[in-house]
């Protein structure tokens, strides 16, 4: 038992606890590794660095969502399972093979015999249980229906080219449309099943990669023949009523399918690349997409303020923040506040995301002249209380837009900017005169979409080096008012991502909204007269209650919520 052993000299286990330990192996038959991480002796990395020491045989971290599925697939799931090994990556007519037990003699012959069937030259790396099941869980993700469906399309064509003589092309066609009508189902209901918010199907020169994007992050998921390609992106594009004849040109549709007792929406652009015809989805779940601000994680004073704003009988809202970042869904929130049968309320959406009963959405459609400025001037003839526009884009739109604003209306839109104060600057860029900002503008909400750690696995650990320095800095400048309700015991304690199945090995899951709300208040509105720069604008936001998002990631980094490297990446060191 040199893992015990190796413990015991290093001074982490007592000689009492080593002998309890080895007694219990005997007893029960268990390897050392499970039995050390059951105790939580040491943590799993730390514990199979030690086990490369001992055994010398090179510890590996891997990443399953970068191994493709032609390589994992080197090695069957049986094997996989039975002999705690994987394939992780292959060069020439070399394989690199993870085990997590290099040590076992039947894994040794397992390996040998499969190397000398699939004539393959190997190496061995140590890697960890956690890392192993990861491995497998990507090794199964799609591949029994996927392969399923291939082989029926395989069969079929071999079918068809069989009876091309006696059969029409249209036979030709209807044989090919269940296998490819059942593999699209697969991609969508795997998206919608691991809660992805978008699916990218990309071909390349070789292959066709299938990637999810899952709480922010792309993640390949899935590699297809690129024999298919045409017929998937065609089935696509029927499902959208888009054109199947032209590829030459981008279109955007979207259609609707039911996955269980539930319907889910999807929005589908085509983009034409070097090598084919790329499709995006975006996964619509109206249920997610019409949530309230409480759920969206906006509470305290900031949830204040914009009820209180949106209660005035005029005046401009505006999100910002960059795509997909869920200023849509805020925008909803606000609108279902709104929604009473006593207003007239009408969007102009670019595309229509969600659909809510009550309220009068009309898609813009800028190949015939119908544009976000076209759409304002027929909304304003439609006697509205409240106006939605998805974006300003152009001068003429942010004219109208805080006009409609300063008439009666209130209106709710969105700006891209870098933060809530850059609001400012980028309308007067557009032409609007600064003397009708203040008047028209209410209030900004600055906003991004941040991953939260997993409950079941976060790992407690004391901040150093460079994550103790960066939350020191930021502490100190954050607002006296905020840091009154922070708790930080003593001796101080953040949490990391760790990874686990609950999670799929990423560390985090779900999301939440991180908001920068100014509330343009009377001493605001002076400033933006005055030209005042904008750290002048945030320096008095703050006085009055207005927290950074960075300052809004930091509180959530204490309390548990998110780790200080997902802050950093989201929003980074600096706004």
């Amino acid at each position: 038992m040199k893992l015990l052993q190796e413990l015991y000299a290093n001074g982490i286990l007592s000689d009492q606890s080593k002998k309890q330990l080895e007694d219990e192996i005997e007893k029960n038959g268990r390897r050392e590794e499970e039995i050390i991480l059951e105790k939580k002796i040491i943590p799993e990395d730390s514990l199979f660095i030690l086990k490369s020491k001992v055994s010398g045989v090179p510890f590996k971290k891997v990443k399953a969502e970068e191994i493709p599925p032609e390589i994992l697939e080197l090695i069957p799931e049986e094997a996989v399972v039975n002999y705690n090994m994987a394939a992780l990556s292959k060069t020439d007519n070399f394989v690199e093979v993870g085990m997590v037990y290099p040590e076992d003699i039947a894994a040794q012959n397992a390996l040998r015999f499969l190397a000398n069937q699939q004539k393959f030259e190997y190496k061995i790396c140590l890697i960890s249980i956690s890392n192993l099941a990861n491995l497998l869980k990507q090794q199964k993700n799609l591949s029994v229906e996927t392969k399923k469906a291939l082989e029926e399309l395989n069969k079929e064509r071999g079918e068809i080219l069989a009876g091309l003589q006696k059969k029409s092309e249209a036979v030709h066609l209807t044989a090919e449309e269940a296998p490819i009508i059942k593999m699209v189902f697969v991609i969508l209901s795997h998206a919608i099943e691991g809660k992805a918010s978008d699916i990218h199907i990309e071909p390349g020169r070789e292959r066709l990669t299938v990637r999810f994007r899952l709480n922010g992050i792309l993640h390949p998921s899935l590699f297809l023949p690129l024999k298919v390609h045409p017929s998937i992106v065609a089935r696509i594009k029927i499902l959208a009523s888009l054109k199947i004849d032209e590829n030459r040109v981008p279109q955007d549709g979207r259609f609707s399918i039911k996955v269980g007792n539930k319907e889910y929406d999807f929005r589908v652009a085509t983009f034409p690349t070097l090598n084919g015809e790329k499709v995006e989805l975006r996964v619509l779940d109206p249920s997610a997409g019409l949530r309230s601000f409480e759920e969206l994680g906006l509470k305290g004073r900031d949830l204040e303020v914009i009820k209180t704003t949106i209660k005035k009988p005029y005046g401009l809202v505006l999100f910002t923040g960059p795509t997909g970042s869920g200023k849509t869904t805020s925008q909803y929130a606000i609108l279902r506040i709104l929604n009473q049968d006593s207003v007239n309320i009408i969007t102009l959406e670019d595309p229509i995301e969600y659909s809510i009963e009550g309220i009068n959405q009309s898609q813009i459609k800028p190949q015939i002249g119908y544009t976000f400025a076209q759409g304002l001037r027929q909304i304003l003839r439609q006697d509205p209380n409240i106006i939605m526009i998805g974006e300003i884009r152009d001068e003429e739109t942010a004219d109208l837009v805080v006009n409609a604003a300063l008439t009666g209306h209130i209106v709710l839109s969105t700006l891209h900017t870098n933060s809530s104060v850059g609001v400012v600057p980028r309308l007067t860029d557009m032409g609007v005169r600064p003397f009708l900002i203040p008047s028209a503008l209410r209030i900004v909400i600055s906003q991004r979409l941040i991953r939260t750690l997993c409950t079941k696995c976060k790992t407690k650990i004391k901040p150093v080096g460079d994550v103790s320095t960066y939350l020191a800095k930021n502490l100190k400048v954050i607002p006296a008012f905020a840091k009154q309700e922070l708790k930080i015991a003593d001796p101080f304690f953040i949490y990391k991502a760790k990874g686990c199945d609950e999670c799929s090995f990423t560390g985090y899951k779900g999301r939440s909204a991180l908001y920068e709300v100014l509330n343009v208040t009377e001493e605001i509105s002076q400033l933006i007269l005055k030209g005042s720069p904008e750290a002048a604008i945030f320096e008095m936001a703050q006085k009055q209650g207005t927290l950074s998002m960075e300052q809004k990631g930091i509180l959530k980094v204490l309390n548990g919520e998110t780790s200080v490297e997902e802050v950093t990446r989201v929003i980074g060191e600096k706004q």
